[in-house]
């Protein structure tokens, strides 16, 4: 198709999945020759990775009313002069900001990217403002088609991973002091309450037990989780096998040094972190919940187990645990897996978002042909 002109709206501030989905999209796009903008707000970590990587980014504050009203003026002068094909919206309150904004610059499409698992209270900024949305999984698709979004107005668009394998040997080992012969289990993610950083503590401790050259590794920081995570790891005086390493730059690098990849969360929109595992050459192992069973083959790639089961999920770490061939199998098989499928590739993401644009922008009037 031709280049379209598109500008994303983050009201977030923090940096997190939702972030990386939309860092990652715009520099996918602009690299297809499309011309990409955003609007954040001024101390959003969204907005300086933007500028580093050479993004013309709009800031302004959008918390409370007086900025509410201010930045819809705002934003429809920056859509205007922009002259945007499109308006890519993906929180609530930018949604209603910029997607009011658009409303009245008269931006030709406007699509609304829902990135939770959770149902939303309001379907105002998914039907009434926007024209069209983006889910990141077909359960999140399916959620908000049962509150009543048309089916043909709302199209998935699995979130991207990056496909460079770090070539060198990870440095997780050499970092903790731990040889070959450790087998370690880990876990990255954004340390929230339903992460389920408990419960996979609480499955892997009679393993941790049973078995001295198993190890435990979380990355991921986010209070008060971290602290409790803390105290309970020194309350079952477990520190020389459970560690924890915070947030880090490296998750590729770290990926790459575990034999296990694990993470019980309670609540996910789809689970990106289980492709980016599986593309370290991991067996995952996951909850049965919401988007995560679209991220892995069931008994091929991982395992699922229920959410909050700790006796259901200690047992499918020990099916790994105590055969070493199953992992490099189901390892094998996720990477095979995604390299097939297509759909978490930089190459599946561009495609998809380009044929959800061209195809609203047609049946809007405004296409841009091939």
């Amino acid at each position: 198709m031709k280049p379209l002109r598109i500008v994303h709206s983050e009201a977030a501030t923090d940096w997190g999945g939702q972030e990386q989905y939309i860092y990652r999209m715009m520099l996918l796009m602009r690299e297809r020759g499309h011309h990409l903008e955003a609007i954040c707000q001024p101390e959003a970590e969204l907005t300086a990775r933007l500028r580093e990587s050479g993004f013309t980014v709009h800031t302004l504050p959008m918390d409370g009313t007086l900025n509410y009203w201010r930045g819809v003026a705002q934003v429809r002068r920056i859509l205007k002069d922009g002259r945007f094909d499109v308006l890519n919206t993906h929180s609530r309150r930018d949604a209603l900001l910029a997607g009011l904004a658009g409303r009245l610059a008269g931006t030709p499409l406007i699509v609304r990217t829902r990135h939770l698992a959770k149902r939303p209270r309001s379907l105002l900024s998914y039907t009434r403002i926007p024209h069209c949305v983006v889910t990141p999984s077909e359960f999140v698709r399916q959620s908000l088609i049962e509150r009543g979004v048309a089916p043909n107005k709302v199209a998935v668009v699995y979130p991207v991973v990056s496909l460079q394998i770090p070539e060198q040997d990870s440095t997780l080992r050499a970092e903790l002091g731990l040889d070959e012969q450790a087998v370690i289990v880990g876990c990255v993610a954004a340390m929230r309450p339903r992460k389920g950083h408990a419960t996979l503590f609480q499955a892997m401790q009679p393993l941790l037990r049973e078995r001295p050259n198993v190890h435990l590794v979380f990355i991921g920081d986010g209070e008060p989780v971290f602290q409790q995570l803390q105290q309970s790891i020194e309350q079952a005086g477990l520190q020389q096998q459970v560690h924890l390493l915070g947030r880090r730059g490296d998750v590729p690098n770290l990926l790459k040094g575990l034999d296990v990849f694990a993470l019980a969360t309670e609540q996910e929109a789809s689970g990106t972190v289980f492709v980016e595992a599986a593309m370290a050459g991991l067996p995952v192992v996951g909850t049965r919940v919401d988007g995560v069973p679209e991220m892995l083959s069931e008994n091929v790639t991982g395992l699922l187990v229920p959410v909050g089961d700790a006796q259901v999920l200690m047992q499918a770490l020990r099916k790994l645990l105590d055969d070493p061939a199953l992992r490099r199998e189901m390892g094998s098989a996720g990477l095979r897996l995604i390299l097939e499928q297509g759909k978490f590739t930089p190459e599946g993401m561009v495609e998809r978002v380009e044929a959800c644009y061209g195809r609203w922008l047609s049946e809007r009037g405004a296409g841009k042909p091939a």
